[in-house]
């Protein structure tokens, strides 16, 4: 697992650009699943077949990552740029970020007054030109940057950049790997942009027309000094969503994680999201409405360069997630 996810952090793959972690991910799970298929959008289909007996489960985890695109490059050869999905000015300042090509360039700020004052037109990016001409040899207008890579394991938890939605990629991959025959067909989703709109996963739910679906993405934590009150915690164990501000889950999907973690003994907590969504608001919607839930991977400092998350809630996540999609009851949850 810590393999796994410390591979698919390292990917490139901001929204609306997500051809090279798409090929990554593809490359750890052929052999592992019936059929792969890469859908209109972009999204990554993972096909694993049951008996015929069972339901047609949807599992989606986002590949795309929060970015910046270049809008302006002055004469002096710095940059400009706006925000592909949820990027805080207060994470900015200092940071480094890394194009596809691997240029990289740090965040500078002009003189403030205040901090209070910090907003993105205050910002620019410097990748070292000595003019506009010589920016434009290696990055252009439109182009996007990331956060440049870097993992850390620090034994039992990791800080890296993209563990939002890496790790819910990760849990999937393993799933994949390790889950025995299940009478379910599992639809392995990793989704295109999620981080600017959840737009991904609607149309990859249109196409496959599931019969439930699960979300699998990472929710804020409330155990850092005056953070937001809020009742998950690193270390407690995977976090069955209740609400966000995009989705209400199914009670019957909720009910079952829940009695699924007991018994057989993974810890668990339940999540309510005061803010933010997942792929499960896009999915819900799908067609004539799809019974969808989340399971959330409980992570710190999310939308920044320095996420953190606990190894045991990453494989409390993976092992409820096998023992939901292998479940033979499903039909009765989620029609109820």
């Amino acid at each position: 697992m810590l393999e796994i996810l410390e591979r698919v952090t390292a990917g490139f793959g901001p929204a609306g650009q997500e051809k090279n972690i798409r090929e990554l991910i593809k490359t750890e799970i052929e052999g592992y699943v019936d059929e792969l298929k890469v859908d209109n959008m972009g999204n990554l289909i993972a096909i694993k077949k049951g008996n015929g007996e069972g339901q047609k489960i949807m599992l989606a985890a986002h590949m795309d990552e929060i970015g910046i695109m270049i809008t302006h490059i002055d004469d002096d050869g710095f940059l400009r740029f706006t925000t592909v999905g949820g990027v805080n000015p207060k994470h900015l300042v200092n940071r480094n970020f890394v194009f596809e090509d691997g240029t990289v360039g740090t965040v500078g700020v002009e003189k403030l007054d205040s901090y209070k004052d910090l907003k993105l037109d205050k910002l620019f990016l410097d990748i070292g030109a000595e003019n506009k001409e010589k920016a434009r040899e290696t990055v252009g207008i439109g182009d996007v940057a990331v956060y440049q890579k870097k993992f850390n394991n620090n034994g039992q938890r990791v800080i890296s950049n993209s563990l939002d939605d890496r790790a819910g990629c990760a849990v999937l991959i393993s799933l994949l790997k390790e889950m025995d025959d299940s009478i379910n067909d599992i639809y392995a989703v990793f989704t295109v942009q999620e981080e600017v709109g959840t737009r991904g996963a609607g149309p990859a739910a249109f196409g496959i027309e599931p019969d439930l679906a699960l979300a699998v993405d990472v929710t804020g934590t409330g155990d850092t000094p005056e953070a937001h009150t809020m009742d998950v915690k690193l270390g407690n164990g995977a976090a069955i969503k209740v609400m966000d501000r995009g989705s209400i889950a199914h009670p019957g999907i909720k009910k079952m994680l829940a009695e699924l973690a007991e018994e057989n003994e993974i810890s668990y907590q339940y999540e309510v999201l005061e803010f933010g969504a997942t792929d499960a608001r896009a999915i819900q919607l799908s067609r004539g409405g799809v019974p969808s839930g989340t399971l959330s991977i409980p992570t710190r400092y999310i939308h920044s360069p320095s996420e953190i998350l606990d190894l045991d809630d990453l494989r409390d996540c993976t092992n409820l997630l096998i023992k939901f999609v292998e479940c033979e009851k499903l039909a009765k949850i989620y029609k109820k």
